[in-house]
Formats: C-alpha cells, sequence, structure tokens
C-alpha cells in the first residue's frame, strides 16, 4: 500500500459533520471544515438534508485541493442508517433520522421478527436505532418506493459511492446493533431473508479496502489533476477504537464521548451482557465482536448547557466535596430511549438552594456514574481511556477515576474519528500519550451507593 503525504477525511456524525485534512506523517489534523447536520422534517419522515451534506463535502474538498492539498479520502459517519439506492443509484427513499419513533402497530410486527439477542448482540433499541427496524419501517410503510430499492449500503459506505460509484457494506457498521449481523459468525443474519433484501446488500467489504478512484468528474470539479483513491470507511465509534488497537495489549477500556458516549472492553467476552440495559457487541474494523455499552451522554450535555448555562470545570471541581457531602443527585435519564437506566426520567435529589456550580459538579458526577455503570456492564478491566469532548472536563474524569480506583487517562484532541478513519489508509496513529488523571480523595463510595439505592439497582 501507497502512504499518502495527506487524507482528507469526511467524519459526518450525528450532530455535526466535518471534513478534515491529515498530516500523514504526524497524524496530525492540519485543516478543517465544520457544518451543523441537519434534519429535515419531511415528508414522508424526518431525514438527513443528504444533498446539503454534499454541497458541503464538495465545497470543503474544493477548498482543500488548493490549500493545503490530499492525496486520499477516508471516510466516517454514526451508525444506525442505511441508505437505498435505486436503478440510477440516487436515493429511493430519503436517509431516515434514526430517532424517529414509527407507529405502534409497525414497532409491534417488527418484534415478531428480529433476532434473538443471542445471535445477534444487539438489543430491541428505541426509533431506528436497530437499522433491521428501520427498514421493516420502511418496507412497510412505503411499498411503492421500496420496490424501487435495488442497493441498500451503510452510512460511511454510501458517500464512498457518491466518490467513487462503487456499492460497499463494511462490518463495524453491520455490527452496529443493526440486528442484521451475526458477530460471532461474521455473517448476516437471519432477518435479511425475513425481509427478502439479502440480494439487494452490497458486497461486504474490508473498511481498509481502496474502493477506487474518485469519479473523474469529481476530481476536475473539486480542483485535482488526477482522481485519488478513497477507501471503503468505517462507523465513527470503531474509527475512536481503531488507534487503540494498534500496539496496546488487552485488557483495557475506551470510553468515546460525542453525542452518544459508546464505551469498549477491549479483550472482554460476550456473556453477561444484558439487551435491556444497552449492553451490546459492536464489531471492530478487523470484523472481531467488542463488549460495548453507551448512553447519550453528548447530548443531555447539551441539554444541561441549555439550562444551566456554560461549564465552569473549575468551579464544579471546587464545588464536588460540598454535593457529595450534601448527596446533591442528578438521576437518569436526560435524554430517554437508550442507556443503562430505560424507562427512568430525570430527578434532582437534595437540590434545595444548590447553586448552578453545584449543579454542574452533581452533573458531571452523574455522568461519570452513567459511565462507570456502563463500563461494569460489559465487565470492562484494566485503564479507561477516555477521548471527545469530556476528555477536557476535568470534573467528569477524576470524579470517573474515583469511581473505578483504576487508571484513567484523557487523550487529547477533540475526536479521535478522523484520526481512526485515516488509518485505514495504512498512516501511523498519531502521537496521543495521554495523561493520566489523579483520582481525587472525595468521599464518592458512600454517594456512589445512595445513587444506585435511589435508582433501585
Amino acid at each position: 500500500m501507497t502512504i499518502p503525504a495527506k487524507i482528507a477525511v469526511l467524519d459526518i456524525g450525528k450532530t455535526n459533520a466535518k471534513v478534515v485534512v491529515l498530516d500523514c506523517a504526524t497524524g496530525e489534523e492540519i485543516a478543517e471544515r465544520r457544518s451543523p447536520n441537519r434534519v429535515l422534517p419531511g415528508p414522508p419522515y424526518p431525514h438527513y438534508d443528504i444533498e446539503a451534506l454534499w454541497e458541503f463535502v464538495l465545497q470543503a474538498l474544493s477548498d482543500f485541493a488548493k490549500q493545503p492539498g490530499f492525496d486520499a479520502i477516508s471516510i466516517t459517519t454514526h451508525g444506525a442508517s442505511a441508505v437505498l439506492l435505486d436503478a440510477e443509484g440516487g436515493l429511493a427513499l430519503p436517509v431516515l433520522d434514526y430517532e424517529h419513533e414509527y407507529p405502534e402497530d409497525i414497532r409491534r410486527a417488527y418484534q415478531l421478527i428480529r433476532p434473538p439477542f443471542s445471535e445477534t448482540f444487539s438489543p430491541s433499541l428505541s426509533g431506528g436505532l436497530n437499522v433491521g427496524a428501520q427498514l421493516h419501517y420502511q418496507k412497510t410503510a412505503f411499498p411503492e418506493a421500496f420496490a424501487r430499492v435495488r442497493t441498500i449500503l451503510t452510512y460511511p459506505q454510501y458517500w464512498a459511492f457518491r466518490l467513487t460509484g462503487v456499492a460497499a457494506n463494511e462490518v463495524t457498521s453491520l455490527g452496529c446493533h443493526t440486528d442484521l449481523w451475526l458477530p460471532r459468525e461474521g455473517a448476516y443474519s437471519p432477518l435479511v431473508d425475513t425481509l427478502g433484501i439479502r440480494d439487494l446488500m452490497a458486497p461486504v467489504r474490508s473498511a481498509f479496502d481502496t474502493l477506487g478512484p474518485l469519479l473523474p468528474h469529481i476530481a476536475a470539479q473539486i480542483g485535482l489533476a488526477a482522481p485519488i483513491p478513497v477507501h471503503c470507511g468505517i462507523h465513527d465509534s470503531n474509527a475512536s477504537l481503531l488507534a487503540h488497537l494498534v500496539g496496546r495489549e488487552p485488557p483495557f477500556a475506551v470510553v468515546s464521548t460525542g453525542t452518544w458516549v459508546i464505551n469498549f472492553a477491549v479483550g472482554g467476552d460476550l456473556h453477561h451482557l444484558d439487551p435491556q440495559r444497552d449492553a451490546l457487541a459492536n464489531v471492530d474494523a478487523y470484523g472481531r465482536a467488542v463488549p460495548s455499552s453507551r448512553f447519550m451522554g453528548g447530548r443531555e450535555f447539551e441539554m444541561l448547557t441549555a439550562e444551566l448555562g456554560a461549564l465552569s470545570p473549575e468551579a464544579a471541581l471546587a464545588a464536588m466535596s460540598d454535593v457529595i457531602e450534601k448527596s446533591l443527585m442528578l438521576l437518569p435519564n436526560i435524554s430517554g430511549g437508550s442507556g443503562p437506566f430505560p424507562g427512568r426520567e430525570r430527578q434532582w435529589i437534595n437540590d434545595t438552594g444548590a447553586s448552578v456550580d453545584q449543579r454542574w459538579a452533581a452533573a458531571c458526577l452523574y455522568l461519570a456514574l452513567m459511565t462507570e455503570t456502563c463500563l461494569d456492564l460489559i465487565g470492562a478491566k484494566g485503564p479507561t481511556l477516555v477521548e471527545g469532548p469530556f476528555s477536557a472536563n476535568p470534573a467528569y474524569l477524576q470524579a470517573l477515576a474515583a469511581l473505578l480506583g483504576r487508571e484513567v487517562m484523557a487523550l487529547p484532541g477533540s475526536t479521535g474519528t478522523s484520526q481512526g478513519a485515516a488509518l485505514l489508509a495504512g498512516i501511523s496513529p498519531a502521537a496521543k500519550p495521554g495523561r493520566i488523571v489523579p483520582a481525587p480523595t472525595w468521599n464518592i463510595h458512600a454517594y456512589r451507593t445512595a445513587w444506585h439505592e435511589t435508582l433501585g439497582h
């Protein structure tokens, strides 16, 4: 494999999309453009503004073709999305927003056909978080449009298709709680036959594959002298995980934070996973099952910020001892529909007269307690690596270190997804020495016990 000098990465998250250029000698990001990932209300249902994203991608690539330049493209996107193409390669149906809730009769019908957790390690989730539920909904509610479907793609590979014209699927997205994949066997589940879509599924390719050269007319449009290679792409949380799989011995845990807080127990097994508490198996870039759990921590942080104002980490840290002594608590869930405590609605405990700083301290404790619970559910052992926005929140990090009682390391940078996607082209991981989080001396264990007892766990 020829290693590029610079690589452009399309990084499409649930909240924001970005295009970055990485220097392949250092692995560092040297240019970036961002855009909101808008959801259009419909008809026929809430869906992503694919053409606005495409225009953003082309404009960013055009800008970067001038400066700093790039000679390969890789892709990472959020999961829980599938793209339905017609015979001409256009959208047979819009790309559905996975937070959309389907009619009750369709949801009930889907529960009767989805494979058991013991086979797919995919829990039953809300809305379209199970891609199988999306496909069942689209086929049931829009049969005429679905009849025009000729190809089904996982989401990163849709953008690769737009760039290369080559259709593919890939296991990190197929293995991301879709109900469509058997992680232990590395094969499609019986659901693809139940839905009658096996012949529509694009060929499965490795995330590391070069799908093809950039289409000549796109290369010309963005100002490249010649087409360049485009790599297959990868699910974003697995992109974050990939850099840690290179050169680090298990067991260890990765806490990848963004809109979701995704927790991976590398070196763990699939026994004792509880599908009722959002524990599941993901599939890594090498096709291996990884025990995982998650909650919508980034979304919850945004909601808290809207209510409390901006977090002052130093002030929250200063208030932490008083909050623990007072047993000021925030209970789940701020954003419902996922996580280890399904069906619960948020509740403040002992919050009379609490200041904003004290509420933020309790909120950071809440996020740390949710993370610890998720890590316990998947049997995580060894050091815990925190990356993404929460890696810059010392109140959260110190609370997590105190709760876990083992090494917590904060990794620099805003996200590991772009670097992980760039690894598909063969570059070396960026040096991320990390910072070991100091474990505070707070009397946090009684607080933790009271928090769980209040929840009934």
